[in-house]
């Protein structure tokens, strides 16, 4: 049995924080499906390298949450 495929709205929006948005909002919108998807890649290096959200790096369950939403083509 496989996993149910992750959605933009149902798994990843939730991740990103209040702070994360406000952080970010003068380069892109982390609550905007089009601005993540059009930013995925530097968002999951970012994520990866633990540069990214700034006050400490997330699990790496959630950082592998995100590249599964990548990998399965980026449902909204």
């Amino acid at each position: 049995m496989s996993a149910a495929q992750v959605s933009f709205d149902g798994d990843i929006k939730p991740l990103f924080r209040e702070k994360d948005r406000s952080a970010m909002r003068r380069a892109f919108d982390l609550w905007s499906y089009g601005d993540v998807q059009a930013h995925a890649g530097a968002i999951a290096k970012h994520l990866k390298d633990g540069s990214m959200p700034c006050d400490g790096a997330w699990p790496a369950e959630r950082v592998e949450l995100f590249e599964r939403w990548v990998a399965e083509g980026m449902a909204q």
